[in-house]
């Protein structure tokens, strides 16, 4: 692993017509192919909300990406929370 690649988490909460979109297993199959830890979920109010941790540049890929979404959906707005990068997960799983 190189040292110098930076490793970075993001907490996002997605607004728009983000749910009964496939939104999270598009998410989900992304994330894999870019090696991202972490979760997504739908939340009682509509939102998406997802904790993705790993290499900077991926998971920044990633977020450009959730601001498209898949096809049906229409992503209003992104709140983005960067945090401590915590090595808190082992794949990127689909909750609740």
């Amino acid at each position: 692993m190189d040292k110098d690649i930076k490793k970075v988490r993001a907490h996002l909460l997605i607004s728009g017509r983000v749910q009964g979109v496939s939104f999270r297993y598009y998410t989900q199959d992304i994330a894999q192919n870019l090696e991202i830890k972490g979760w997504i979920k739908n939340c009682w109010d509509g939102k998406v909300e997802v904790v993705i941790e790993g290499e900077e540049e991926k998971v920044k890929k990633l977020i450009d990406w959730c601001y498209r979404g898949p096809g049906s959906a229409i992503v209003e707005k992104i709140d983005i929370k960067w945090e401590e990068y915590k090595r808190e997960f082992n794949s990127f799983s689909i909750r609740g």
